[in-house]
């Protein structure tokens, strides 16, 4: 069988799912991603050019489009399943692999920690002016600038899956009031933490110090925080984002980040990545940007990668330990 391996991460940090993915027997094509629709069909067409195709796809955030699940489907060895290396989907057509019978796999449970810990690291950054203080002094600059505290201040979290009940559990550490916005909701969970539930997220937005955002991109949420919204919120508000790019309106947030409306935008996650440059964002002082490794840690690489590994054998393999994303899962 032959594999396509996408995902740097994975294949840049040790751990056992080398030994795992080695001692499966499969073929390992490795390119490094995140690839467009054009390249991977580039890498099929090689591929069937050779009489073969792809058996499998163990991939992060590559663009997984119809057309191509078309084309893989179609090669002389057809695409059989797909193991995404994460939890975030938008990035692959998972309804019309559905409607061809393609399983999507992907690992929920495996990072929440080390994403939390990363919106936390950036909102103390944020708050602390750390990017602004750090490039004048290697500038050699003694500037310094007020920040403020988190404790007694009000955070918002967009989301309130595994990650965003991570970063509310720790906002609450830190003496913050923590209100939540979600469809998903543990009662349990926020009587124990003391969150708040909003019952709108323009009431989430309106009373927030900090927000932190843990939503998935949908057609929903694509474009949340625009002008409309951000409009409302108050004077220097922090936003957080370690989800998706797509959650803002990259234009509104670098306007309302240049007048001082947002105090600061901290994000591991664009629009576009890698980074299209130049990009308005690159100009601006109190917008910070981590390169998408809020999930990047030795610990959450080698859990991920482990559990897409195993999904991905397990399938194979014909195995009933797999994790499946679409609505064909049992799992769920």
């Amino acid at each position: 069988m032959r594999i396509l391996l996408t995902t740097t991460s994975y294949q840049d940090t040790p751990g056992q799912h080398h030994e795992l993915l080695a001692n499966s027997g499969y073929d390992v094509v490795c390119v490094r991603g995140p690839l467009r629709e054009s390249k991977l069909l580039e890498l099929l067409e090689t591929q069937v050019a050779g009489g073969g195709g792809f058996d499998g796809l163990l991939n992060g955030d590559d663009e997984i489009t119809a057309r191509f699940i078309d084309a893989a489907m179609a090669a002389p060895t057809p695409l059989q399943v797909i193991a995404k290396y994460g939890i975030g989907l938008d990035t692959i057509d998972v309804s019309y692999a559905t409607s061809r019978n393609l399983p999507v796999l992907f690992t929920p449970g495996v990072n929440h920690t080390t994403v939390a810990e990363h919106a936390f690291g950036l909102m103390i950054a944020a708050s602390k002016h750390f990017y602004t203080h750090m490039n004048a002094v290697k500038q050699g600059r003694w500037m310094r600038q007020t920040g403020s505290e988190l404790a007694g201040k009000t955070l918002s979290v967009l989301g309130m899956g595994r990650v965003g009940k991570e970063v509310a559990k720790r906002a609450r550490a830190f003496d913050m009031n923590v209100i939540g916005f979600g469809t998903y909701w543990d009662d349990e969970y926020a009587k124990e933490y003391a969150i708040e539930r909003c019952p709108t997220v323009v009431e989430a937005l309106r009373l927030a110090d900090v927000v932190s955002l843990h939503l998935p991109l949908t057609s929903e949420t694509q474009n949340l925080i625009s002008n409309s919204y951000i409009s409302d919120m108050k004077d220097g508000v922090i936003i957080i984002n370690t989800a998706r790019g797509g959650l803002i309106d990259e234009d509104a947030v670098a306007d309302a980040c240049k007048t001082g409306k947002i105090g600061t935008y901290a994000t591991d996650v664009l629009v576009h990545e890698p980074m299209h440059t130049p990009h308005r964002f690159q100009l601006i002082d109190n917008i910070i940007i981590t390169p998408h490794i809020g999930s990047r840690t030795f610990e959450s690489v080698e859990r991920q990668a482990v559990r897409a590994t195993m999904n991905l054998i397990n399938y194979l393999s014909g195995q009933e330990d797999y994790i499946q994303a679409n609505e064909l899962s049992a799992s769920l």
